[in-house]
Parts: structure tokens; C-alpha cells; sequence
């Protein structure tokens, strides 16, 4: 008809029809869904071929045969602000590394679960006054005072959650971003001189020689790092004894949970990383913040909390990163980066300080510009002790061998992986393949869901 008006169809529309008649479309999105609905999978080409013990071929895979003559793989990204189903698999494994440090399985002894253990929380200092959420008024207990710059230390509103207001300092003259920065540069640090203090004072309770500790006791532990919402990191972890030998051994009857928490108390609130004099901040002391939390996690009537609950608390945070406290998940490059980044004023603050003192040569070996989009901490999310408890590498490999079995690719004894070669070639989606990510993604959520409830 004369005058009628024709939709022209967008990029996606265009290319979603182009994939759709496709020879091997649902091959491709078999691919996708064998990703999770990977947010920014990577495209791998290339053949691997197993052999038996007696050099004979028993399964070859090339990437010939496949969509493009490549194969999609996860991205593996942690952090749920960049892909929700590989940080789900991530928090998965975090939270069983943790649990079976806790109550033993996957090839740890259960009998660990009647190890001295406790739950610790530990945070950074004070570097200035910041406004907080809660149902109360944020700041009321000053409401008349001012700090020297002629700004209230007061503050009678009640911020909700999501109010971008929330961790910004009261007044940014008076916060220490310096001193912010430079405590995240050594929280690693201040980390492992604790460890070593709490070794040093169990083995003085116990009148033992300090480096004979490890003949009677051992600690591990598995720690987390949070970002609060002052964009301070702050420490979640489980500690346990065990006896000379591992998780296999107990440890000796005056080794008790109490002994334990005395211990981590007792360091937790001595401990420090001292700054030599420096030009352009002084000599400065980096302690732990006075909000120290330590719970019993031992079998018995003191029980605080479980197995279950603690793992599920730290794996969500495994997740997480700096943007959850209004910061960046990439590397800056630039100061102007810093000027228009997508964050709020105090974080740019806080990356700003980690720039002007990363130009310092008294400050080289910290790297503070090369982490500057992570306010100057450059430590792992999860860490642990090497006999805490399983690994992500076991945990992956059993994975693996699962996939295989569903697969019906059973490896006989003695099989070994004689070659392989892959070559990267590519990542990420197009318009339409987006769109049919998206699909699988939510379908593979929803399927979760209903496993969880039951109804499936």
C-alpha cells in the first residue's frame, strides 16, 4: 500500500536469521550450552588424540568437523559483573573447597570436623569518617560538630540500600586516601605476619620451641577478601588445627578451640606492618581494624555456625570484586581513565591516590598504578593453605572425567594424553549469537531453579 511503513530490522534481527539457517546451528548452540551460556566464551581450534599404554589411537578430536572449524570454551571469569555462569561454577568449587575444609570429604578426612576450628572476620582501620547505611540516621552522634575544613561530622539522614552516598567519606579533605591505599598495598603482608604470630603464640602456651611447632601442631586455613562498601577490603576466614601429619592426624588434647581463639584475638590485635619514613606520607603503621570477630566452629555445644553456612557465606563473596563497592573491574591505564571512569567520587579518590603514589620510586615494588582499579590491593580473592583441604584442579579434573563418562568416552587403565594442539582464535559473541547466549543462559537459570525447589 502507498505509504505504508516498513520496519527495517535491527543488526541482531538480521544476524539471528543468518544463524538460524545455518547447517550446524545446533551444533553451535550445543557448544553454548555446554559453556553454561557463557557470557564471553573463547573460540579454540585445533585436535587432541589419546593413546593407550601401548601406543595405540583410542580417541581423537578435531576441531575440523565443527561450527567455524572452532570449539567454545568458558571464559572462567570469577566475577559475576562479568559472567554470571562462570562465577556460579566458580563459587561452586570455592564453596567446596571450603566445606570439605571444614567437615572433610572429596579426599579430606572427615575426622578434621573434630579440629580445632574458628570462624574470623577481620577488617581494615578507620581512615575517616564515611557515611553508613542501616535503620537508624546515618552519623547522629555529632551532629553540631564540624571538622576543620568546615564540614559536618554529623549525619541525620537514613540512606537506603543502593544510595551511592554509602562509604563516601563525610568530608574528602579530611579521609585518608594515602593511607587507604598504602594499607590495602600491605594487607598481604599484615596477613601473614598474623599467621605467624598465631603459630608463635599457641607454641608459647603450649612451652613449646617455636620452630618445633609443626612436630605436635599445624594451622591452616582458607581466607576470602571482601570489598566494603568504603571500598575497604576486609578478611573472611576458617582456621584449623591439625596434628603433625596433616588432616589425617589429630592434634594433641591441649590444643584446644579456645587455645585457638585466644591466639588469633591475641595477634589479630598486636600485629602491624610498619612504613619506613617516607616523604610524602610519613612513617606510617598499618594495623587491623578494631572490629575483630572470631567464632568457635568445632563440633559440640559451642558450635556457632556450620559447615554449610560458612562455605555458602564466603562463596558468594568469591564472586564479587571491587565494582560491588562502585569501582572497576579493569586495569587503568591512564589518569584521564580515572577522571571518567564509571565509578563513584571516592572510589576515583581512592584510584587517584594509588596513581600519585605509584609515581613515587619509594613505592615502586607496591604496583600501585598496575592495580589502581583495585584501590591498591593485589591479593588473590581465595586463599588457603596448601593441606587446607581439595583443589579447584581436582575439582575441575573430576569434572572432566564426569563429562567423559556422560559422553560414553570411558579411558581404560593406563591411558595417558599422548598430544594435543590448540591455537586461540577468537572470543565473544555476535549480535545474534547474543541473543541466543542469553536464551540458553536464562533456561540453564531457570532449570537450577526448579532443581532447587524441586519441581523438576
Amino acid at each position: 500500500m502507498r505509504g505504508e511503513c516498513r520496519r527495517i530490522p535491527s543488526d541482531a534481527e538480521r544476524d539471528l536469521i543468518r544463524l538460524a539457517n545455518e547447517p550446524q546451528f545446533e551444533r553451535w548452540r550445543s557448544q553454548i550450552e555446554r559453556t553454561g551460556g557463557c557470557e564471553n566464551p573463547i573460540y579454540l581450534s585445533g585436535w587432541s588424540t589419546r593413546y593407550d599404554s601401548k601406543g595405540r589411537t583410542i580417541a581423537h578430536y578435531d576441531t575440523t568437523g565443527e561450527p567455524g572449524g572452532r570449539i567454545a570454551v568458558r571464559c572462567g571469569n570469577r566475577r559475576r559483573s562479568q559472567c554470571a555462569p562462570c562465577s556460579h561454577l566458580h563459587s561452586g568449587d570455592s564453596y567446596q573447597i571450603i566445606r570439605t575444609g571444614i567437615g572433610g570429604g572429596k579426599n579430606t578426612p572427615e575426622s578434621i570436623a573434630d579440629h580445632p576450628q574458628v570462624f574470623v572476620t577481620l577488617t581494615a582501620p578507620s581512615f575517616g569518617a564515611v557515611h553508613r547505611a542501616g535503620s537508624g540516621h546515618c552519623r547522629n552522634s555529632a551532629p553540631d560538630r564540624t571538622c576543620p575544613h568546615g564540614r559536618p561530622l554529623g549525619c541525620s539522614l537514613r540512606h537506603a540500600e543502593g544510595d551511592e552516598r554509602i562509604g563516601s567519606a563525610l568530608c574528602h579533605e579530611c579521609y585518608d586516601y594515602s593511607g587507604h591505599v598504602l594499607w590495602h598495598a600491605h594487607a598481604g603482608e599484615l596477613w601473614n605476619r598474623t599467621v605467624r604470630n598465631i603459630r608463635r603464640f599457641i607454641a608459647d602456651a603450649a612451652g613449646i620451641k617455636r620452630n618445633r611447632l609443626t612436630d605436635h601442631v599445624r594451622l591452616t586455613f582458607a581466607k576470602v577478601a571482601e570489598y566494603q562498601k568504603r571500598g575497604a577490603v576486609h578478611f573472611h576466614a576458617v582456621m584449623r588445627l591439625d596434628g603433625p601429619s596433616g588432616p589425617s592426624s589429630s592434634p594433641p588434647d591441649w590444643a584446644s578451640t579456645e587455645l585457638l581463639e585466644r591466639a588469633v584475638k591475641a595477634a589479630a590485635g598486636s600485629t602491624v606492618v610498619p612504613l619506613r619514613a617516607s616523604l610524602a606520607v610519613g612513617h606510617r603503621v598499618f594495623p587491623w581494624g578494631r572490629q575483630i570477630d572470631v567464632r568457635s566452629l568445632s563440633g559440640g555445644t559451642h558450635q556457632e555456625v556450620t559447615a554449610e553456612t560458612v562455605a555458602g557465606y564466603l562463596a558468594k563473596y568469591v564472586s564479587k570484586s571491587v565494582s560491588d563497592a562502585g569501582g572497576v573491574d579493569s586495569r587503568i591505564r591512564s589518569y584521564e581513565e580515572i577522571r571518567c571512569a564509571s565509578a563513584s567520587s571516592h572510589v576515583r579518590a581512592l584510584m587517584g591516590a594509588c596513581w600519585r603514589l605509584g609515581s613515587l620510586a619509594e613505592f615502586s615494588a607496591l604496583r600501585l598504578r598496575a592495580w589502581a582499579h583495585a584501590l591498591g590491593y593485589r591479593g588473590h580473592v581465595l586463599t588457603k593453605s596448601p593441606a587446607y583441604s581439595t583443589t579447584f584442579g581436582r575439582l575441575r579434573a573430576i569434572r572432566a572425567e564426569y563429562a567423559r563418562a556422560k559422553a560414553g568416552e570411558v579411558l581404560a587403565p593406563g591411558a595417558v594424553l599422548k598430544l594435543s594442539v590448540w591455537r586461540y582464535v577468537g572470543r565473544g559473541y555476535t549480535p545474534g549469537e547474543k541473543e541466543v547466549a542469553t536464551g540458553v543462559r536464562e533456561d540453564l537459570e531457570e532449570n537450577r531453579l526448579l532443581r532447587r525447589w524441586g519441581l523438576e
